[in-house]
């Protein structure tokens, strides 16, 4: 696409109204919910992983792995109730990677056209595609925390509000990671395999399963890594939401994250200068 016709579309944007970009921002939301609520086993296996982990591994490992007395925690807890938080983001995490998996798909179908043409401007449609997939998440999430709670996972009442700023800013961080690395990968099938060297790293070298004083002590090494990723700190906003209080370090480490991530998304999907014209991938 030249840099003329480029301009032509983007020029329009100038006269949209506050209603009109509510519209656009519903028809994303509202097609992102419809591809949701079709792929049932997407659904599915969102609460089935990290149910898994805490029925099966939390039960093994609740005899062997103690947890201290540690923020935001007042006195000892069940090795359940200290990995619920990480499974929270690991919904999270799974979702934004999945998220992002259907815009290759869309970009391999030609569905993506529709997007890149739209006059609306490119950090708007970026945006509210990270917001749509940021709500699908929070009603996985929401699912998630039904059955953990019936399973005996104690958390406070106020935790179930005071937690809902803390998934939106973790989920539009995960969420812009994964479209970023989408626009890295121009065929479908080679997604998976670049997921897996990143969800699973973020995962494991994170204080989701165990607290990090726990790393310190037998890899030095691992405890940096996990000091380094933002996926520990999105973790520990959640923890600390869930009791109603706050980790300022967590909190600007996630909005950093998430504005680079964002930042980066959006210029990845640019025509005029991001990686989809340099890779090949075109607008189609």
């Amino acid at each position: 696409m030249s840099d003329l016709a480029f301009d032509t579309i983007e020029a329009p944007t100038r006269g949209f109204t506050v209603g009109q970009y509510l519209i656009c921002l519903r028809g994303i939301m509202w097609r992102e919910a419809l591809r949701f609520v079709h792929q049932r086993e997407r659904f599915v296996s969102a609460l089935v992983r990290p149910l898994v982990w805490l029925f099966i591994f939390a039960a093994g490992f609740r005899q062997i792995l103690g947890v201290s007395i540690i923020p935001p925690y007042e006195t000892y807890v069940l090795y359940e109730v200290y990995v619920t938080p990480g499974l929270i983001a690991m919904i999270q995490l799974f979702n934004g990677m999945q998220s992002s998996l259907s815009m290759v798909y869309d970009r391999e179908m030609g569905n993506m056209r529709m997007l890149l043409v739209s006059p609306f401007p490119r950090w708007f449609l970026i945006v509210s595609k990270l917001l749509s997939s940021t709500a699908v998440s929070i009603l996985q999430v929401a699912a998630f925390l039904v059955v953990a709670t019936i399973w005996g996972v104690d958390i406070p009442t106020w935790g179930y509000v005071t937690v809902l700023p803390a998934l939106v800013l973790v989920g539009l961080m995960l969420g812009a990671l994964g479209m970023l690395l989408s626009s890295l990968i121009k065929q479908l099938e080679n997604f998976a395999g670049v997921m897996n060297f990143v969800i699973f790293p973020m995962f494991f070298a994170s204080s989701a399963l165990y607290p990090l004083w726990l790393v310190q002590q037998s890899s030095p090494v691992v405890y940096t890594i996990c000091r380094l990723n933002p996926f520990t700190y999105g973790i520990e906003l959640i923890r600390f939401s869930l009791y109603g209080k706050l980790d300022l370090l967590s909190l600007a480490v996630v909005l950093i994250a998430a504005i680079i991530f964002t930042i980066g998304a959006i210029l990845a999907y640019d025509p005029s200068r991001g990686l989809l014209v340099r890779r090949g991938g075109g607008p189609a």
